[in-house]
């Protein structure tokens, strides 16, 4: 197993609040185990730094099983690494060279203001999802499996749409920090769905709204957003939303 152990050299943005100033800082990580997550090398940082009385770098992370979203940062250039479908807690070592240089940023948007090193502010997508992101009607009590109908083909596409976690990656990775892949899959997972049907205009008018009151950019569809989300969420999403959207407006529902 030593055999197998690397040597990795990285490059992290250090900051140690939202009003000072940024920069990079130099670390050298030896005996790294390839079958180690990339959160997993960085506890072994911290506590290397946190040993010699250094200040820990600081990242967001909860579950590490890559469903909650909480883990998130830009790794040499790409949001969450260069591992497709998968968020940085499950990306491993083993997925870089012994040897190499590894530049680790947090996501880089007016919406995310950085709160101190890799760890960005994302209130701002709670905040859509509060604008119109739910059903509130009464559904009654819970129905039988079936007594809803409902197609295959549709209940995937609300299924796929409802996978997003939210964690940002596709703001970090359009060039124009927009967060229409995140608001069009909230959008459209409930709009194609008999429960979410009585709020579809509401909902699209007050999310697309308070999207762009939170200083997200537009969408020009140029696709990083699906290339870079560890869902894999699809920009027919932002489709839909577009189309919820001018519903809404035209006809007032």
């Amino acid at each position: 197993m030593a055999d197998d152990m690397m040597t990795i050299h990285l490059k992290v943005w250090r900051q140690a609040g939202p009003d000072k100033q940024g920069r990079f800082e130099n670390y050298t990580v030896e005996k790294v185990n390839p079958h180690m997550s990339f959160l997993e090398m960085l506890d072994v940082v911290n506590e290397t730094l946190i040993h010699d009385g250094e200040e820990p770098i600081e990242f967001d992370s909860d579950c590490r099983e890559g469903i909650c979203g909480t883990c998130g940062f830009v790794i040499n250039g790409q949001a969450h690494g260069e591992e497709r479908g998968t968020t940085v807690c499950q990306l491993h070592m083993r997925s870089f060279s012994d040897g190499e240089t590894i530049v680790v940023e947090p996501w880089r948007a007016r919406a995310f203001p950085v709160i101190k090193d890799l760890v960005v502010d994302r209130d701002s997508f709670d905040r859509i999802i509060a604008a119109g992101g739910y059903v509130s009607v009464g559904t009654g009590p819970k129905p039988d499996a079936n007594s809803v109908k409902i197609g295959k083909d549709v209940s995937d596409k609300a299924f796929d749409a409802a996978a997003c976690i939210g964690c940002g990656a596709c703001v970090a990775a359009c060039p124009n920090a927009s967060a229409a892949l995140f608001t069009g899959a909230k959008v459209s997972q409930l709009a194609m769905l008999p429960q979410g049907k009585p709020e579809r205009g509401r909902r699209a008018r007050r999310m697309v709204h308070q999207m762009q009151e939170e200083g997200f950019g537009n969408c020009s569809n140029i696709g990083e957003c699906e290339a870079a989300c560890p869902k894999e969420i699809s920009i027919q999403n932002i489709a839909k939303m577009k189309r919820e959207y001018l519903r809404a407006i035209f006809t007032d529902s």
